[in-house]
């Protein structure tokens, strides 16, 4: 019996599908499949790479997980983005990324990679003497012999334990010397530390007192020294936990003031002669959770301060400073965040030398759009704001012509914000001179452009109005607060 023609032709169409079916088939298992979400896991090592000069101790101590250990896989996941912003904020590397790597269904290695920054710096000193860019330009007129130079050198990893040495060398408006060591850690827990400062200066002009809430600068017609200043101190750290600092400072302080000083301004100084001599106590507790502590957007700064001037010989100087410090910063979506800062400080006496002066206009104090002035008094209060909008995120790739690494990748993000700033200075001398901005409520507001660029270096931008009726454009180089 001759078989029907039309099976014959069926049967090889059948063998193909049934091939293509059996590919098909196999074809799906190599579909990349997704693990299920473990409910805890367990790190068995932790790894890091790039760290050529910095000790692996310095890292390991940021770490706030520890090895054959259960954690829960949710909280571990915020625990190592913590880290990696605590990592960072050491200021050593451009770079710091962790990663999880499974090896088991609960357990997991870490690799922590890093690039290193470029660690000693040495800069020339070119730097305006006053107070910010603006007092430069629109008070004492563009006038560049106000104008610091020399040499600066900083090496900021010294022998890779995160320990800092700065010196600096200083000719022009303010002659001086400067010289800091900082070691993080004295012990084996790395919970203490300590530091210690010298620093010498002098100054041909010199700003004796205010007036129209104004400084008031002084220079005889020799160009005589006026003021010489000679300080030391011992810093102790304590660092209980990861985000919680105490500080401990013991220092002394000479001041030699020229006689023609104290014939311009009585005040200048306290005491029988033209010498301030003191020794202080200051103690510090700073709580820092900041994502990034040059310019952050999430976290929040607390810190409080109580300084004690004149220890054992008080005729020259007897004074007790407080001040308080309490920064928040919101992340409302990804391109919007907010930035909120209060101040307050405080002298418990009613007089001060000159040379404790404080308030709004003096670094790190001041009030947008009130930046050509100086409000001086024993109390004040500031709270600063910024709503600010991601503009820009970028990154170039230079490395085909630069040959070091650390500086192959140039960042940049542009910030425009828009602020507002108010608070009040209390002077309880109540000085007509300077009753104009004095004892009363001074409101600040305008818009900016931020630019953060390499090595989390800050410029700003900012056109700023205040309740006076005046306006004007600032310019500024670290961020606000």
């Amino acid at each position: 019996m001759i078989p029907d023609l039309r099976n014959i032709l069926y049967l090889p169409v059948f063998l193909v599908l049934l091939t293509f079916g059996k590919i098909q088939a196999q074809d799906t298992t190599l579909e990349p499949v997704n693990p299920p979400i473990p409910e805890r896991v367990k790190v068995n090592n932790i790894f890091i790479i790039g760290n050529i000069k910095t000790q692996k101790s310095i890292i390991l101590r940021e770490l706030d997980f520890t090895t054959d250990f259960y954690y829960d896989w949710e909280n571990f996941l915020e625990i190592l983005q913590a880290d990696q912003q605590k990592i960072y904020n050491l200021r050593l590397f451009t770079e710091v990324e962790i990663t999880p790597l499974f090896t088991g269904d609960e357990e997991i290695e870490i690799l922590i990679s890093v690039k290193e920054r470029w660690y000693v710096v040495p800069s020339v000193i070119f730097q305006l003497a006053d107070r910010n860019f603006s007092e430069w330009w629109t008070n004492q007129g563009r006038d560049f012999s106000r104008v610091n130079y020399g040499l600066k050198i900083n090496h900021d990893n010294v022998g890779g334990r995160n320990e800092k040495l700065r010196f600096s060398g200083q000719l022009g408006f303010t002659k001086g010397l400067d010289l800091v060591y900082t070691k993080p850690y004295i012990d084996k827990k790395q919970k203490q530390g300590l530091a210690i400062q010298l620093t010498y200066a002098d100054q041909r002009t010199l700003p004796i007192r205010s007036s129209d809430n104004k400084q008031v600068f002084y220079t005889n017609e020799n160009e005589d020294v006026l003021r010489k200043v000679f300080a030391t101190a011992l810093r102790y750290t304590y660092r209980r936990t990861f985000y919680n600092f105490h500080f401990a400072t013991l220092g002394y302080n000479r001041t030699w003031i020229n006689p023609e000083v104290l014939r311009e301004n009585p005040n200048y100084i306290q005491g029988e002669d033209n010498n301030l001599r003191y020794l202080f106590l200051q103690y510090s507790f700073r709580h820092d959770r900041r994502d990034n502590i040059a310019y952050a957007t999430t976290g929040e700064l607390l810190q409080f301060t109580a300084t004690k001037y004149g220890i054992f010989n008080t005729q020259d100087i007897n004074e007790v400073e407080l001040n308080i410090v309490a920064n928040k910063y919101l992340q409302l979506s990804e391109k919007f965040h907010f930035a909120s800062g209060l101040t307050g400080v405080w002298f418990l006496s009613r007089n001060q030398p000159y040379t404790l002066v404080r308030g709004i206009g003096y670094s790190p104090n001041f009030i947008r759009g009130y930046e050509l002035n100086v409000i001086e008094g024993q109390q004040l209060y500031v709270h600063k704001n910024s709503l600010r909008y991601k503009l820009l995120d970028l990154s170039f790739d230079i490395s085909r012509y630069m040959p070091l690494d650390q500086f192959s990748t140039i960042p940049f993000k542009f910030y425009l914000s828009g602020n507002f700033d108010h608070g009040t200075v209390t002077d309880r001398n109540n000085l007509p001179e300077n009753a104009r901005l004095t004892n009363r409520y001074l409101v600040g507001y305008g818009i900016g452009l931020d630019i953060v660029g390499v090595y989390d270096s800050v410029l700003r931008f900012e056109y700023s109005l205040n309740n006076q009726g005046t306006g004007n454009l600032f310019f500024n180089f670290r961020a606000p607060f």
